[in-house]
């Protein structure tokens, strides 16, 4: 019986998509944007969704108070953390502001 020995493993052939790309300043930036811009709708739609279940379970409506619960716990955290992710970013921007030329 012959062993094999492992040949070695090219992460590009595993996956192409790890392989690097030139990124130009412009395209990071206008990317960044558009993240930043899709997380903070998300959030929103979120925040509204919590806010619709709320009010048809005040109404009266057929919905189920555990979920509401769960809605209202997500669109809360996910508020939190949108607002932990800007503190970070201020905090960084005046670290580099404070940094001597």
């Amino acid at each position: 019986m012959a062993i094999h020995s492992i040949s070695s493993v090219n992460p590009n052939f595993l996956s192409p998509s790890l392989s690097k790309k030139q990124i130009s300043p412009s395209d990071a930036t206008t990317n960044f944007g558009q993240l930043l811009k899709k997380s903070i709708e998300e959030v929103n739609q979120t925040q509204i969704q919590s806010d619709r279940m709320t009010e048809k379970l005040v109404r009266g409506e057929n919905v189920d108070l555990h979920q509401v619960m769960i809605a209202s716990q997500k669109a809360s955290i996910t508020l939190q953390t949108t607002m932990e992710v800007r503190n970070k970013v201020v905090e960084a921007y005046q670290e580099i502001m404070r940094m001597p030329m």
